[in-house]
């Protein structure tokens, strides 16, 4: 289960067994979606599978998870989906009303966010094998003008943005499960972030030098790949990082760290230095971003490292997920 829970062993799967077989040596660095150019056309194309548990939770359900998800992973690469493509595995059993719920909510995000459903497949398999439902989905994108998300661009001085609270997509579900006996008035943030992610584009176009959507293993894992990629540190203010009081203390009482929380509406900037005011105007300014705000910097060091700054004062080294604490999120 760690291997999929977007930390450290899904690294090592991904780096140690997929990578080497599959893409060709000096790809650049992995991120959330490829960018590839055939004849002159340019074209961004990513893929996700969603195995969610439950279904439906407080704030959204699979069905708007996989294009919303799908979505996102294209916009923090600099591009604007165009169509999806779905994939569903059906468990025999299924109920005819839950099915149809998700195909309703599915549509009604591709609606909302803009992108066409171009086509699909269906498979169903024995009962008890799939747990109710997984879906796959493929998205195609354009590259937004002017946007070039790269992690070897980031330079020391550069600015960390984050478009809101975190941590709510996780404990939501977790909550939602029923398992725990904590109640919380809380909903995940599924959505789309393309809106703000334009925002931010039309207000600085060049300053923008790499963006993630933080969600299995939460922004500590975001940056520590960041961090690994582009060889500086990146160093948080730990008041500045907006996490609501309910999962705060849903964490406090689990003992997680809101960090490695998965989250399903928000994403992760480096900014350049002089573009930061533009940017962070332009991302409050949209609706949905006005909770953004700087996080925190890239410096020469700790290289390769995270470091957060307390509010007592000291600091503290964040580590990439390790393990899975909230298995079957997203």
């Amino acid at each position: 289960m760690a291997h999929g829970a977007g930390g450290k062993a899904s690294r090592r799967l991904v780096e140690g067994l997929f990578a080497p077989l599959l893409f060709a040596s000096g790809s650049e660095p992995l991120g959330d979606a490829a960018h590839l150019d055939f004849s002159g056309t340019r074209i961004a194309i990513t893929t996700d599978s969603f195995v969610v548990k439950p279904l439906s939770f407080p704030g959204g359900s699979i069905g708007e998870l996989a294009v919303n998800g799908t979505v996102n992973d294209l916009a923090v690469s600099g591009a604007r989906a165009e169509a999806l493509v779905v994939t569903y595995v059906l468990e025999a059993g299924l109920p005819t009303p839950v099915l149809e719920a998700e195909v309703r909510a599915m549509g009604e995000a591709a609606s909302k966010a803009g992108v066409t459903i171009a086509g699909g497949d269906t498979k169903v398999v024995e009962h008890g094998k799939a747990d109710f439902m997984y879906i796959t989905t493929t998205g195609i994108g354009r590259p937004l003008h002017g946007v070039r998300v790269d992690p070897r661009s980031v330079r020391s001085g550069d600015k960390i943005v984050l478009s809101g609270p975190i941590g709510d997509h996780g404990i939501t579900i977790l909550l939602a499960r029923g398992e725990l006996d904590l109640e919380a008035d809380l909903r995940s943030d599924t959505r789309s972030v393309l809106p703000l992610v334009e925002a931010m584009a039309k207000a600085t176009g060049p300053g923008i030098r790499w963006m993630r959507d933080p969600t299995r293993g939460g922004v500590a894992t975001s940056l520590n790949e960041l961090a690994r990629d582009c060889g500086l540190g990146i160093v948080l203010t730990e008041e500045k990082l907006a996490v609501r009081d309910a999962v705060r203390g849903a964490c406090e009482l689990l003992g997680l760290d809101p960090l490695h929380i998965a989250n399903e509406g928000q994403f992760l900037a480096v900014v350049a230095p002089e573009y930061t005011d533009a940017a962070l105007n332009a991302l409050n300014l949209c609706p949905g971003g006005e909770e953004g705000r700087v996080i925190g910097e890239v410096r020469e060091q700790p290289a390769g490292a995270v470091l957060v700054s307390t509010r007592y004062g000291g600091s503290r080294i964040v580590d990439m997920l390790v393990g899975d604490p909230l298995p079957r999120i997203c």
